[in-house]
């Protein structure tokens, strides 16, 4: 077994990582010898001498993200075994197996035992965003270990790290690590949609909301609807497959609006069931005199840390409230948020204060999480980002 560097922790420190959670702060460690480097594989000692977990070095606030809690050997090998567990959880999902499927997280962070690391399979694409220098510095021992658990099927592993880990010893760039990137096109659940690895918002195309797509589908028939932060459109499409009689989708982003028209003609909607437009999308539910029948909030993160968390929840109260009043009586309104700074109680403290802001009784129909794909650890809650909320209002 390799030697790797070794932390103690001060007395009284250890009841954290004895309980499993993955995150080991700085405030807790001691240093025999020197502190390791930014990435390094250390393994981590109660005060009395007692082995408890093996992780990277991380500079900051949380100083090893844990990705063992027994002695490991960390190579190719290593990676292969754990990245088969995550392939076997997904088959076991079936979503490698119906056949109306073929996108979907095969590894979620701290969720499958890889703090630090995000995979995202694309129809034979592996794309890689890593978030901290160990797992950078892994990349390429990842790749092989992809490489071996899918064979032939994997086109291409592309390495996406240049948005999420950024170190001044280290220049980040994107780079393809296996393969060559092409044009890719997805099947979820049935419907077609062209991902952007290389252009697309974070790994190309929002995985998660893959389950909540569907109660877009079962909510629209008949309705009107606001699809607002589209991206690329595919509440839209669920939406209008589902029996919605317009869909109205809008984004700041023109490249976006692009590929949302993009995947309407991938799926053969009908011109006259979908229109399109590049807004700011607080400026157009201020300024529309539209009135709809079902409306979806999607956006990006509004705080990406704690000390920002009021400033977004204030956002979030502005777009739930303008949305609330824009609905005929008895709408639909899908609400979510991706901070993880918000926690679920927070977001829905918010979505009552823009209930009481716009004068509306409301109900809550669903409550709403990440698909289990991006599966959360029972040790470590922080995992759950995302949340949402499908409501009626009256």
């Amino acid at each position: 077994m390799c030697p790797y560097p070794k932390i103690l922790l001060k007395p009284g420190k250890e009841a954290a990582v004895l309980r499993f959670h993955p995150w080991i702060f700085s405030g807790a460690l001691t240093f025999l010898k020197s502190e390791p480097g930014e990435g390094d594989i250390v393994e981590v000692f109660s005060y009395d001498q007692a082995y408890l977990a093996t992780g990277h070095y991380c500079k900051g606030s949380i100083a090893v993200k844990v990705f063992s809690f027994s002695q490991v050997t960390v190579g190719p090998e290593f990676w292969e075994e754990r990245l088969s567990k995550a392939l076997q959880l997904r088959r076991k999902l079936g979503l490698m197996t119906d056949g109306s499927t073929n996108a979907f997280r095969l590894v979620n962070m701290e969720g499958d035992g890889f703090p630090g690391l995000i995979i995202d399979y694309y129809n034979g694409v592996a794309v890689i965003q890593t978030h901290t220098a160990g797992m950078y510095q892994a990349r390429h021992d990842i790749s092989l270990a992809l490489k071996e658990i899918f064979g032939e099927s994997l086109k291409a592993v592309f390495d996406k790290s240049s948005e999420t880990f950024h170190n001044a010893l280290q220049a980040t760039r994107d780079e393809i690590l296996h393969g060559e990137i092409t044009p890719v096109t997805i099947t979820e659940t049935g419907h077609r949609f062209v991902v952007d690895i290389e252009k697309g918002q974070k790994t190309g195309f929002f995985l998660d909301q893959r389950g909540n797509r569907m109660f877009a589908q079962f909510y629209g028939k008949g309705r009107k609807v606001l699809n607002a932060f589209c991206y690329s459109g595919a509440f839209s499409v669920y939406a209008i497959k589902g029996g919605a009689t317009l869909v109205h989708s809008v984004d700041s982003s023109l490249q976006a609006i692009g590929w949302t028209k993009e995947n309407m003609m991938l799926n053969d909607i009908a011109e006259s069931a979908h229109t399109e437009e590049v807004a700011d999308v607080k400026r157009f539910l201020t300024q529309t005199t539209e009135r709809y029948d079902m409306i979806i909030l999607d956006p990006p993160a509004f705080a990406k840390h704690h000390n920002i968390s009021h400033n977004a929840l204030q956002a979030y109260i502005f777009i739930n409230a303008q949305a609330m009043k824009r609905l005929n009586p008895g709408g639909i309104l899908f609400s979510f948020s991706c901070s993880q700074a918000i926690n679920r109680e927070m977001f829905r403290s918010a979505i009552q204060a823009a209930a009481i802001e716009s004068g509306k009784k409301v109900k809550i129909l669903h409550q709403l999480s990440q698909g289990p794909d991006h599966p959360i650890s029972i040790f470590h809650p922080e995992g759950e980002y995302l949340k949402g909320l499908i409501l009626e209002v009256e």
